[in-house]
């Protein structure tokens, strides 16, 4: 198995990118990426996060308040992996992401 490494963090991983996303720590992801995680005031059930990289770099992803654990780390996830263009598993029907 090939070590994967994040230029921008200078951390490594000894398993496949897909495999890193899915199985790391979600706080340790974040921090690698340079991702600060917020609680968004969006109280619609149809939203579940929405991941934001400002023109100066700084890059956030925020999170609807009161979602279970499991969901707030798939979504997490899913978002992470759109947001910063890394490979992850396909989205399950009917989750799309929305670019704008």
């Amino acid at each position: 198995m090939e070590s994967t490494h994040n230029p921008q963090s200078g951390l490594q991983s000894s398993c496949e990118p897909t495999e890193y996303l899915l199985d790391a720590p979600l706080p340790q992801l974040l921090a690698e990426y340079g991702v600060d995680l917020y609680d968004s005031s969006i109280t619609d059930r149809g939203f579940l996060g929405a991941f934001v990289e400002d023109r100066d770099g700084r890059r956030a992803l925020s999170m609807p308040r009161g979602r279970s654990e499991f969901e707030r780390d798939t979504v997490a996830r899913m978002l992470l992996a759109e947001g910063l263009g890394l490979e992850g598993p396909p989205l399950p029907v009917p989750l799309k992401v929305v670019r704008s």
